[in-house]
């Protein structure tokens, strides 16, 4: 997909590989819509945006709660006439092997990582189809692909978001919606300083992933994949 004018929607984008996937998006120009918890920051990057002479706009988004989901697709529907590309990228991790994890702990990740992204899908289609398809970027994780102590819940939730996206793909080609699943490795980003359960995910993936992307670098292979179209995006250099 060429990329000019694209109305791009990217949630998780207050901070890490979904702020850095906003700004390559729109350097590249598309018109973004920014979806996160907080407010302030999505202001912020958004003047930052205009101030470069973008189009963006801020839309405050729990991607674990439904009503505001629909609300963010409606909003940027309504701004922009269209949606073009929907990556979601918003999530979390928790900690704790399987004979020991907290319930709760692996119930609120699903709702994040499993049903957020679905409740997105869900509603973007529609659009999408109005308009004669479009673009959803699922981001997974290389946990999803590997067995690491501590985080199968975490990778359970990425698995779960993989076989959506696959049997998606399938379900939506007819109506020229294409769907991609993106698998970065570890980043340099805070995103493990918010597992729930513990210790955080960085230190544990370390243990057996040695390599450590920048989020640029992966915002960079996010961008290429929607550029190039492919069913599936690793990190490999």
């Amino acid at each position: 997909m060429e990329i000019p004018g694209k109305v791009t929607v990217v949630t998780g984008a207050s901070a890490g590989i979904g702020l850095a996937t906003a700004k390559r998006f729109a350097a590249e120009g598309a018109k973004v819509v920014l979806a996160a918890r907080s407010a302030d920051k999505l202001t912020a990057i958004a003047l930052e945006l205009h101030k470069q002479g973008r189009d963006a706009l801020a839309v405050p988004t729990d991607m674990r709660d439904r009503t505001a989901i629909s609300n963010l697709v409606q909003k940027a529907f309504t701004r922009f006439g269209r949606i073009d590309i929907f990556i979601n990228n918003a999530g979390q991790a928790a900690s704790g092997t399987v004979a020991e994890m907290n319930p709760a702990h692996l119930h609120a990740i699903l709702t994040l990582n499993v049903f957020g992204p679905l409740y997105a899908i869900q509603d973007v289609v529609h659009k999408m189809r109005m308009k004669g398809g479009g673009l959803i970027i699922n981001i997974s994780s290389m946990v999803s692909k590997m067995h690491i102590q501590g985080l199968g819940g975490y990778a359970a939730t990425k698995s779960a978001l993989n076989m959506l996206s696959e049997t998606a793909r399938l379900e939506l080609a007819s109506d020229n919606i294409r769907v991609i699943t993106v698998y970065p490795r570890l980043t340099a980003t805070d995103f493990g300083k918010n597992t729930l359960g513990g210790q955080p995910l960085r230190q544990r993936q370390s243990e057996g992933a040695p390599v450590i992307d920048s989020a640029d670098f992966v915002a960079g292979r996010i961008l290429e994949a929607a550029q190039k179209e492919v069913a599936e995006q690793f990190m490999d250099s």
